[in-house]
């Protein structure tokens, strides 16, 4: 990292899998990710609960004393679906505000192995990283070859022309936990010149309207 300008990092939000996965590699990645954080005194944000590989992390970081928000839709606590949060926990009314809270109060994203809610999250941050909605960095840890599939699709699509170089720089990629948080404190957010036009704020979706065909 020397001579690289280093972001400050006090917050991770992790997306992962509520449930462990095949392989007992991702259950000792997401402990060995949350022991790290920990280590680098950095705080998570997740979804909640202690299911799975998000039980993992989140029990990791609250073990080295660093803080623990978990955010929860309501309808999740219910007899108890999902477990106790380890930590702070705030409910929301919907799967939306959550995801917003997630972008407001993290300053990076990382996601581990999981399912279809996972790379929602995970596509949800880059798209809106896209539009310049935030500009925080988003890095996915890829344990074992996991996200190969994924991220081959991603390269295909910017050889198809459906994602442009610039967008593509934004999903990064490491084998590591320590590789990957170096990766997104070193992260130097490129914005669009006309996507980072537009006008967004919390009340309204109003957009500037631009005289140009945007490939989003």
């Amino acid at each position: 990292m020397e001579g690289v300008s280093v972001r400050k990092i006090k917050k991770i939000c992790v997306f992962c899998g509520a449930n462990s996965g095949k392989d007992v590699a991702f259950v000792n990645a997401a402990f060995h990710l949350g022991e790290v954080l920990g280590k680098r005194k950095i705080d998570l944000v997740y979804g909640g609960g202690k299911l799975g590989l998000m039980g993992c992390v989140s029990t990791a970081v609250a073990q080295h004393e660093r803080q623990v928000l978990g955010i929860i839709p309501s309808a999740f606590t219910i007899n108890n679906l999902v477990g106790e949060t380890c930590g702070k926990e705030i409910k929301v009314a919907t799967m939306q505000e959550r995801l917003v809270m997630m972008m407001e109060l993290s300053d990076a994203f990382i996601a581990l192995p999981g399912g279809f809610g996972t790379l929602e999250e995970l596509f949800q941050m880059i798209s809106w990283a896209q539009l310049s909605i935030h500009n925080k960095p988003i890095g996915v840890l890829n344990i074992n070859g996991f996200f190969n599939g994924l991220l081959s699709f991603v390269d295909h699509a910017v050889k198809q022309e459906f994602i442009t170089p610039r967008a593509r720089k934004i999903l990064i990629s490491a084998t590591t936990a320590d590789e990957l948080v170096d990766k997104l404190q070193a992260f130097r957010f490129e914005s669009d010149p006309a996507l980072s036009k537009l006008k967004w704020s919390p009340s309204s979706n109003q957009k500037e309207k631009l005289d140009l065909t945007l490939r989003l």
